[in-house]
């Protein structure tokens, strides 16, 4: 007798999948607490949706798509109990990194592609992720959605339930923050 493409192995998904599954939400929400529950509602959920299973892809892509939509249902009500953020000034110095528009100019993008060494690589990731923890939820939200997510602006828009407009605020406040806090805690780290 042949395995069923469309069979479940509940009972062996905390074992296979729930690491893969919290490091995943744990790097973008950036919240251990939360990515453990919001793991354990996708497991939740999987188990009482198991007809939806159509058994074309795999069992983890399943459930990771499951995750995903908990990730984005969680920042949507977390989005929608904050209140507007008060205007920033403008003319900041740290525009010459981004063009008019919101993204990277091109050499820098370039040079911020250039492989860092192990050293700097050492130093760069705690730096980077103690920056992102100082960002608003909003633009830490839309910024992992655009620049490791690799969303493109209508599905984040709708994921956000935000406007282009708005996004594009989002974007660029959070671009500059962190340029701005990458820069002073590498200068503060190399002195």
């Amino acid at each position: 007798m042949g395995t069923d493409p469309k069979q479940l192995t509940p009972e062996k998904w905390v074992e296979r999948y729930g690491d893969a599954l919290f490091r995943y939400v744990v790097s973008r929400l950036r919240d251990a607490e939360l990515a453990e529950e919001l793991v354990q509602q996708t497991f939740l959920a999987a188990l009482a949706n198991q007809s939806q299973f159509s058994g074309i892809g795999s069992e983890k892509g399943w459930l990771m798509s499951i995750l995903k939509r908990k990730m984005i249902d969680h920042l949507r009500s977390r989005n929608r109990s904050q209140t507007l953020e008060s205007n920033e000034d403008s003319g900041d110095p740290l525009d010459q990194f981004f063009d008019r528009h919101g993204r990277w100019r091109q050499r820098v993008r370039a040079t911020l592609l250039k492989p860092l060494d192990s050293v700097d690589r050492d130093e760069f990731w705690p730096i980077f992720q103690e920056c992102m923890s100082g960002l608003p939820d909003k633009q830490a939200g839309a910024f992992l959605l655009r620049e490791v997510d690799e969303q493109t602006t209508d599905e984040i828009c709708k994921d956000l339930q935000v406007s282009a407009s708005n996004l594009w605020v989002l974007l660029h406040r959070a671009r500059l923050r962190l340029a701005d806090c990458m820069k002073k805690r590498w200068l503060h780290e190399n002195e």
